[in-house]
């Protein structure tokens, strides 16, 4: 008696974290399908994937969450390039045209920043009244963004140096997690005012 207790005992302990583990998995999978179905709009799908992931289960299905998403992790990114630039100008000896060209990178980026900035207040307080001036807003500052790190990386064309070609893989990794967040927040503009759900 003793022992088929023990048997049934193990037995839904057995069941009890199959059934957890079963669970856990189901969340995990439609996280995934969360950042997989808001990365879709992107022209660079698996940078989207991975830079979002985190966001997967607090964005949900929110249009409005995954642009904030987007453009928050865009001004992380830009910021990481930012100090790249503050250290090259202090200490990466460039001279002549990519001195200049370096100059110029770190006066767009300091630019782009700043629409980044104000494209992510405004998501933060969308309105239903002026939702559209608001969208059109958010365009024209984070496709200024891509444009000054377009021209942060024209300075450079024909330089084929070590640091020249690390600065242009970040400068263009930047731009296309910008490209990825302007995708998301044009996707917000198209689904329309019904997808403001959250302040």
């Amino acid at each position: 008696m003793v022992r088929r207790k023990s048997h049934l005992t193990l037995l839904v302990t057995f069941i009890f974290l199959s059934y957890l583990a079963n669970t856990s998995q189901l969340v995990f999978a439609k996280e995934k399908d969360n950042v997989k179905d808001a990365c879709k709009v992107t022209r660079y799908q698996n940078l989207c994937k991975r830079s979002l992931a985190p966001f997967s289960n607090s964005a949900g299905r929110s249009p409005s969450k995954w642009a904030r998403a987007g453009v928050s992790v865009t001004i992380g990114e830009v910021e990481h390039v930012q100090t790249y630039l503050a250290n090259l100008k202090r200490h990466g000896h460039l001279r002549g045209r990519n001195k200049v060209a370096l100059l110029d990178c770190v006066e767009t980026f300091a630019d782009a920043l700043d629409e980044l900035h104000r494209s992510l207040n405004v998501l933060r307080r969308l309105s239903r009244n002026t939702f559209g001036t608001q969208m059109g807003d958010l365009n024209s500052w984070i496709s200024a963004a891509l444009t000054n790190q377009d021209t942060c990386l024209d300075g450079f064309q024909g330089e084929n140096g070590r640091k020249i070609k690390l600065l242009r893989n970040k400068v263009v990794q930047v731009y296309y997690i910008t490209s990825n967040a302007l995708a998301l927040v044009n996707k917000l503009a198209t689904t329309g005012l019904g997808s403001i759900s959250d302040p």
